[in-house]
């Protein structure tokens, strides 16, 4: 059975293989990003709403930055900018690692970040360029299925780590980021588009690469409305690495970091365990059923984890179910997003996607942090779970423009 699942990853072009391993070792090493409101909360003394206003710091920076990367993929070699942007995030976490933890420490691992969101439109573009529209929902489920392949175990020692080894998490970061920088180095030497004669590949055929991606957007209601439920959906999605901490810690002191961590590595375990089940399962259901499936799980987990905080074997259904959502929610994304887009403007597209994306993030975090503040963690959680109902209109509106304005793609 299990060959059988993992047989639908065969055929794919090898370059995406490279991409698996290569997002395996990096997150191998990815421990900062899940403690890092603990880090904020517990190392540095910051409280909920001083915590979401560096975000919005962060998030205003790194919008010029994500709009930068997304030119960058659609002008350069993708595969050159990922390899530049690597080296500037080892040495950063190598810095971290060495010297004591201080705001200026955070600030290095932020500069690392940034140069993580100037690479990202071209790794997430060259997965489209390697796949035909037909295995795009593959090679995508193949690309998260290694991310969290990576990350089973990360979160789980970092949260071992986090109280007297924090500096230890830094450097096994920039060792798994150098790991997969020589392997795409080396091992990636052809990065043409996939060929594809489909009908459905027509909505991707490329526009004069001097026209305006923005312009583009809002002429397409359905990917406006796909950006607008995307921005939604991060606000919602972004709990999970903000509120949940915040709780855990408040309700479990010191273990809470240990409590979170594991929960993290159960959110890795299930996606590993399931994606490709899932992937195999509701195939012929389309993208935005599983987008409202997906996000439906995700507020139903956040209900649990509210409901029953005080009972550590339902805060592990409670991340069970988000992740159930997540899959689902992943393995809609991108494939809905890049088979409705012109290949050439991918990156530019992608990376106006995660500056809104970014925005609502941070707004919304902004909101939630002043409310936990000052109203208690209810009313915070109260305000994601109708943000995410308003998602799901959205979305419901969406699929009903998606299928006028794409037929070819509702084929199948």
């Amino acid at each position: 059975m299990k060959i059988g699942i993992f047989s639908q990853y065969r055929g794919l072009r090898k370059e995406l293989y490279i991409l698996l391993i290569g997002r395996i070792m990096t997150n191998m090493g990815s421990m900062i990003w899940p403690m890092f409101t603990l880090i904020l909360n517990q190392k540095l003394g910051l409280n909920a709403t001083d915590i979401a206003s560096a975000m919005i710091l962060y998030g205003m920076i790194s919008l010029p930055i994500s709009l930068f990367g997304g030119k960058l993929a659609d002008k350069l070699n993708k595969k050159n900018i990922i390899v530049v942007c690597d080296l500037v995030s080892i040495a950063s976490f190598i810095y971290c690692a060495i010297v004591p933890l201080t705001i200026t420490s955070i600030v290095i691992f932020a500069l690392a970040s940034l140069f993580q969101t100037i690479e990202w439109p071209s790794y997430d573009a060259l997965v489209a360029d390697f796949s035909t529209s037909r295995d795009r929902e593959k090679a995508y489920s193949l690309n998260y299925l290694g991310a969290n392949l990576g990350l089973v175990l990360s979160p789980t020692l970092a949260g071992f780590l986090f109280n007297n080894h924090l500096n230890l998490a830094f450097l096994i970061n920039g060792i798994a980021i150098a790991l997969s920088t020589v392997l795409i180095f080396f091992r990636i030497k052809d990065v043409h588009r996939e060929k594809d004669d489909e009908e459905r590949s027509d909505y991707e055929a490329d526009l004069d690469s001097k026209a305006s991606a923005l312009a583009y957007i809002f002429k397409n209601r359905v990917v406006l409305l796909f950006i607008l439920a995307s921005a939604l959906a991060n606000g919602v999605y972004s709990m999970f690495n903000y509120l949940m901490p915040l709780d855990m810690g408040m309700t479990y002191a010191e273990r809470g970091s240990v409590l979170f961590g594991s929960m993290t590595s159960v959110n890795c375990i299930v996606v590993v365990t399931c994606t490709a089940l899932i992937t195999r399962m509701f195939m012929k259901l389309r993208e935005t059923g599983k987008m409202l499936v997906g996000e439906s799980l995700i507020l139903l987990g956040y209900l649990i984890f509210l409901l029953f905080i005080q009972r550590p074997w339902l805060c592990f259904v409670a991340i069970t179910v988000f992740t159930f959502g997540e899959i689902f929610n992943t393995l809609a994304s991108s494939p809905f997003l890049t088979r409705r887009i012109p290949a050439s403007h991918r990156g530019r597209i992608i990376s106006v996607q995660n500056v809104i994306c970014g925005i609502a993030g941070s707004g919304i975090q902004l909101l939630v942090g002043m409310l936990y503040d000052r109203s208690g963690s209810h009313a915070a959680w109260l305000t994601i779970i109708g943000i995410g109902l308003a998602e799901l209109i959205v979305i419901s509106i969406m699929s009903g423009f998606d299928r006028k304005d794409y037929p070819a793609l509702q084929k199948g």
